[in-house]
C-alpha cells in the first residue's frame, strides 16, 4: 500500500465518524449519566413553576403588568 492509500482511508474513516458523530455522542452521554443529571434538573426547573387558572381577564392583566414591572431592566445608553 501507499501512502496515498492510507491517506484516503484515514480520510474515510474521519468522514464516517463525523457524519455518525451525533449518534455517537448521545450514546456516550447516556453512559456517563449526563442525560439522567439533565432530566433531574429539569424536573426542579418544573417543580418551581405553576399553573395560574382563572378565567379573569382581569387578574391574567394585572399578573402580566406585575411580571412586566419586575423584569430587570437597563439604561438606554445606546439610544444617546
Amino acid at each position: 500500500m501507499s501512502w496515498l492509500y492510507i491517506a484516503l482511508l484515514a480520510l474515510a474513516v474521519a468522514v464516517v465518524i463525523g457524519a455518525e458523530w451525533p449518534r455517537l455522542g448521545a450514546r456516550l452521554e447516556m453512559r456517563v449519566g449526563t442525560d439522567a443529571r439533565r432530566r433531574r434538573e429539569r424536573a426542579k426547573r418544573k417543580a418551581s413553576l405553576r399553573v395560574v387558572q382563572s378565567n379573569d381577564a382581569d387578574d391574567f392583566a394585572a399578573s402580566v403588568e406585575r411580571d412586566l414591572a419586575n423584569l430587570p431592566t437597563t439604561e438606554d445608553e445606546y439610544r444617546r
